[in-house]
């Protein structure tokens, strides 16, 4: 979960093995930055909750990076398990998250202060 500084920055950890967080309008590739840091509007719907990381967010091993599990699983984010509502709600959170349309994540990112290790 996301904490503050002392300098009032918000600190959020990912994963070791994430991707950089890529150029604003740079195509996403899972960096995760953006949904541990809040939810969007879908995953506040999900989450039930408006900060703090999104609980629909999810890490791949297999490809090394983060996922909305809304798109790759929604079944397990929410335990609908019927075919076409799991189509139908991936489909929609494509659309919601604005999938494929770049990053859109206005944040700096810095690595952690040795007082953090």
């Amino acid at each position: 979960m996301p904490t503050r500084n002392p300098a009032g920055h918000t600190v959020v950890w990912l994963h070791p093995e994430a991707p950089p967080k890529p150029a604003e309008g740079a195509p996403c590739n899972g960096c995760g930055l953006c949904c541990l840091a809040e939810p969007c509007p879908l995953g506040v719907l999900v989450s039930r909750r408006r900060k703090g990381a999104c609980v629909a967010l999810r890490w791949s091993d297999t490809d090394q990076r983060y996922w909305c599990g809304m798109v790759a699983d929604p079944g397990g984010v929410t335990g609908f398990t019927q075919p076409w509502a799991v189509r139908a709600m991936s489909a929609l959170a494509r659309r919601w998250i604005a999938s494929g349309i770049g990053c859109d994540a206005r944040l700096d990112v810095e690595p952690p202060s040795a007082e953090h290790h």
